[in-house]
């Protein structure tokens, strides 16, 4: 299970990173941490099958939920951080990598 954002977090993160940090309400910090600790899509081939990356990545959106009073949530990311960093997980293969392959021989 990837973790991503609403857009709309994105504009209102440009808008909190501008405020000083301890004028920041605890979500706003954890938003703010999880959107930088997210895999951008121009680093997702590079990074996507690095375990503390996406353990990091998975904790600080559990961190978000559970601020949002969303334990469930909240569990679900801790045990996707602790599989990555267990072993017991990992990055599936890239979808994008096999339809190409497919359409080379195709033509």
């Amino acid at each position: 299970m990837a973790f991503s954002f609403d857009p709309s977090l994105t504009s209102r993160a440009s808008v909190q990173a501008a405020k000083p940090a301890a004028e920041l309400s605890d979500l706003e910090l954890a938003q703010l941490l999880a959107e930088r600790l997210a895999i951008k899509p121009t680093d997702w081939h590079r990074l996507n099958r690095d375990r503390r990356v996406r353990a990091s990545e998975q904790l600080a959106a559990a961190l978000v939920f559970l601020l949002k009073q969303n334990s469930e949530e909240a569990l679900v990311r801790v045990e996707q951080a602790t599989g990555w960093l267990n072993h017991s997980l990992q990055a599936p293969p890239c979808p994008t990598h096999g339809e190409r392959k497919t359409r080379l021989n195709s033509d």
